[in-house]
């Protein structure tokens, strides 16, 4: 089991590379106004999710213990930055205060994955 949980722990971490990623190559971009969401944020955010669940289910199954509120708040915050993604991704440009708050609530779930035991 604990080569599974590695495995989807390894898928979760690209989908999080892709999606920050995604963002970092758009700040000089964003600086000028013509940002847009790349479909690599988007699958990044997707990956985040599936891989997500799948882990809590595993950790479940394994009887480690979750901590649910943690989850609760990084699966709120991904639900947002999937919504902002999904319904500007087919824009030519879009607003430097959304894109921001997509980078800033990104690093935020990596700050919570990381910071809070």
């Amino acid at each position: 089991m604990d080569v599974l949980i590695h495995l989807f722990v390894g898928l979760h971490i690209i989908g999080i590379a892709s999606l920050l990623g995604g963002f970092l190559t758009q700040m000089k971009a964003m600086g000028e106004g013509t940002a847009r969401f790349s479909p690599a944020m988007l699958h990044g955010a997707l990956t985040m999710l599936v891989t997500g669940v799948v882990l809590v289910g595993l950790n479940q199954a394994d009887d480690n213990t979750v901590n649910n509120l943690k989850i609760g708040v990084k699966l709120a915050l991904l639900i947002v930055i999937l919504a902002l993604v999904y319904v500007k991704r087919d824009e030519e440009k879009v607003d430097k205060g959304m894109f921001g708050a997509v980078g800033a609530l990104t690093t935020a779930n990596i700050f919570i994955a990381v910071l809070w035991t």
